[in-house]
């Protein structure tokens, strides 16, 4: 397969796998390229399984067992991925519009991570005012997201893996060297990447955006650790049109909170697919 979408899903105290499920449903919506893989090692409901053309096992074990957060494994993407280029994408997202479109701006790339993402009205969020990123600012990392991002299996797209591997696996000690000051104390997908961007000096791209619903990047005056719906309503129709207060979403939602996930919204998504 040359061109597909992955998503990697772990379950812990979230069913990760219910969250790919939905996401995979609105990739088959909206995508003329739509196949989907799912990459995780959990039981996978019978009623989930027609809507990926593909379900892979990581390798080489788990080294998230005792993790909450369950993203040790995902420098394993490369090696699970069936297609020659990929789109990866975290579990509690929403496609709610064509991105056909990115394979056409991604040609030519090897790897590429998300530069660019904004609140709900369509601000830009950036390192500088986002409670959640003092340690890039801090330290001047590259202010990188992997809720999205793209590769092709290449030497560059290997290379990149292979120093996400060595930093997850000893993180305390790389990111106390990368990131003295405001060390973060568990392991970020996100930081490790954005310290492999750096080490590799990858160029920045404004190709791959998306929606970020964490609260704390809103524009509010709440703790960061409040729940986005308590402050803001939104709706999904049977169009799969998402508004979020006043403002109609579009692009790839990052909802972040899995009860935003209802059971209605999967119904609707199940509705279009035809299930």
């Amino acid at each position: 397969m040359s061109k597909g979408h992955l998503i990697f899903a772990q379950n812990s105290e979230t069913d990760y796998i219910r969250q790919a499920y939905a996401l995979a449903l609105s990739i088959k919506k909206f995508n003329k390229i739509n196949q989907v893989c799912l990459v995780t090692n959990d039981p996978v409901p019978l009623e989930y399984i027609n809507v990926f053309d593909f379900i892979v096992k990581f390798p080489w074990g788990d080294m998230a067992e005792k993790s909450k957060w369950k993203i040790e494994n995902r420098w394993k993407i490369i090696h699970c991925t069936p297609f020659k280029e990929t789109l990866v994408y975290d579990s509690d997202m929403l496609l709610l519009e064509s991105n056909d479109h990115l394979w056409y701006w991604l040609d030519g790339s090897e790897i590429e991570l998300t530069n660019r993402v904004y609140d709900y009205k369509g601000n830009l969020i950036t390192k500088y005012n986002n409670p959640y990123r003092k340690t890039f600012a801090a330290n001047n990392l590259p202010d990188v997201y992997c809720g999205l991002f793209y590769f092709k299996k290449s030497k560059s797209a290997f290379e990149f893996f292979r120093w996400i591997e060595c930093i997850m696996k000893d993180y305390e000690k790389v990111y106390s060297r990368y990131t003295p000051r405001l060390t973060q104390k568990i392991c970020s997908m996100d930081v490790s990447a954005a310290i492999a961007a750096d080490i590799l000096n990858l160029k920045k791209n404004q190709v791959l955006s998306f929606t970020h619903m964490k609260p704390g990047v809103q524009g509010w005056n709440i703790n960061d650790l409040e729940s986005w719906q308590k402050y803001v309503i939104s709706y999904f129709n049977n169009d799969l049109e998402l508004t979020v207060g006043n403002y109609r979403q579009s692009g790839l939602f990052h909802y972040v909170e899995d009860s935003f996930l209802t059971d209605e919204i999967i119904k609707k998504l199940e509705v279009t697919y035809g299930n």
